[in-house]
């Protein structure tokens, strides 16, 4: 199971694009609400998650998602139970994938220390001790990070491919018609 956290402030794209790509892949994926069952995107859409942060369980965890938009980011960070379940996903090898601020997250807990990562521009100083990409999208181990809204299908793909293999998240780029 993925579960993907939404916390007031998200950015929608760099949210529901992974999980509309996980669900093309018909992997199972929730959306876990942080500060409620409706959680309001930053740019002012409602979403109801399917749970919300109280209901979760850390069972049969294959990926964990933290969006970015603002002040979602901070949302997520300052949450004790999304600190717990970054920390068990690391102790469980478990594929850890972050986009635009909430990269951010991962680096405060120096847990990008010697990884290549990336973020939006501006946050590349909280990625504390990661190695700089230039790229859009990221992976490093059990680690993905993204840079922005704009590279929010590509994120998604990296982490079908990662749980799936190359050929089905082609085969959903194709289908999508995304070059």
């Amino acid at each position: 199971m993925v579960y993907l956290f939404l916390a007031d402030g998200f950015e929608i794209i760099e949210a529901l694009t992974p999980v509309d790509m996980l669900r093309r892949a018909k992997l199972e994926v929730k959306t876990v609400g942080v500060t409620g069952k409706n959680v309001c995107s930053s740019c002012g859409v409602e979403v109801t998650a399917d749970i919300t942060v109280d209901e979760f369980e850390y069972n049969n965890v294959d990926a964990i998602i933290l969006p970015g938009g603002m002040p979602g980011t901070l949302n997520l960070e300052n949450n004790d139970i999304v600190q717990s379940v970054i920390d068990k996903s690391v102790s469980n090898n478990t594929l850890i994938c972050a986009i635009c601020a909430a990269p951010s997250i991962l680096g405060h807990k120096g847990l990008l220390k010697d990884k290549n990562a990336t973020a939006f521009p501006g946050f590349e100083d909280s990625l504390d001790g990661a190695v700089l990409s230039d790229k859009y999208v990221v992976k490093d181990g059990n680690f993905i990070t993204a840079r922005g809204a704009g590279v929010s299908v590509d994120f998604g793909l990296e982490i079908v491919k990662a749980l799936t293999d190359e050929k089905t998240a082609a085969k959903i780029r194709k289908t999508i018609q995304c070059r």
